[in-house]
């Protein structure tokens, strides 16, 4: 069972008012490609043409695939906030770094425990 991050009040706040910016700014990004992407006439032009659009189109569906796996990684750290086990880390249970929370404040990897997980799918990828 995880323990309790040793995390003040201000940097809890600080973390949470940066993970809202990040998710109003990235459902902005995801709009607005949305909104360019329904723009483009994807079924006029030569062969050429076509190509092109099927390309935009496949950039656009992975751009959205990383902007949803990015808000979801948000709101599954600010349901961590709300739980009270906001900064500890999935790997060893251990607080995660202040600095790293600020940097990234979604993470849910101290370093160590992104190193222990980096090395476990190194491992396993062989």
């Amino acid at each position: 069972m995880a323990t309790k991050a040793n995390l003040s009040n201000e940097t809890i706040t600080k973390c949470k008012t940066k993970l809202l910016q990040m998710k109003a700014e990235a459902m902005n990004r995801s709009k607005q490609a949305a909104q360019n992407f329904n723009m483009i006439d994807k079924s006029a032009g030569d062969e050429i043409d076509q190509s092109a659009a099927h390309q935009e189109e496949h950039t656009f569906l992975v751009n959205q695939t990383r902007l949803k796996s990015q808000l979801l990684e948000i709101e599954f750290a600010l349901g961590r906030i709300e739980q009270g086990f906001y900064g500890i880390c999935e790997e060893t249970e251990e607080p995660i770094e202040a600095e790293r929370l600020m940097a990234l404040p979604y993470t849910r990897l101290s370093i160590e425990g992104a190193e222990i997980r980096e090395n476990t799918r190194r491992k396993f990828a062989r």
